[in-house]
């Protein structure tokens, strides 16, 4: 089992995003992903999910709309308590240079210090948080290339 820390470096590779912070979460049961512009189209009868990673101010954004016709809608609790419907989509990860699939809520995250959540139901089994450390898997990266 790896050791983890407080925050974790990762890469989404469906969607071009080679590094990008994420938070590590043991209060939250699910994932999430920063997104805005999210919303369902129709084409050639289909429902597309339609939406758009990070803010312009973040240095992986590049304003690309992305879009599937595979996900689905779940009631999430937000960090406050609140029961919402969230759209959920499923993508891989890298960290430790490994992948793994995940399920994602897409929420609009701009407000919080890191875009990207992972809660336990992806830790469970997998990973020990060590909260005195941080990006571990970008320490794990850096020392594989050498």
């Amino acid at each position: 089992m790896n050791i983890i820390g407080r925050s974790e470096i990762i890469a989404l590779p469906e969607f071009e995003i080679g590094q990008i912070e994420a938070k590590i979460d043991t209060g939250a049961y699910g994932n999430a992903l920063h997104c805005h512009r999210i919303h369902v189209v129709h084409k050639y009868g289909k429902e597309i999910l339609s939406f758009t990673i990070l803010d312009p101010s973040h240095p992986e954004y590049d304003a690309r709309t992305m879009s599937t016709e595979h996900f689905n809608k779940k009631r999430v609790k937000s960090s406050i308590g609140v029961s919402e419907l969230r759209y959920t989509i499923t993508t891989t990860i890298i960290m430790f240079n490994k992948s793994y699939p995940l399920e994602f809520s897409l929420t609009d995250r701009g407000k919080m210090r890191f875009p990207v959540l992972l809660g336990r139901k992806f830790l469970k089994s997998r990973f020990i948080v060590d909260v005195r450390y941080k990006n571990l898997s970008s320490e794990c990266s850096k020392a594989n290339q050498k």
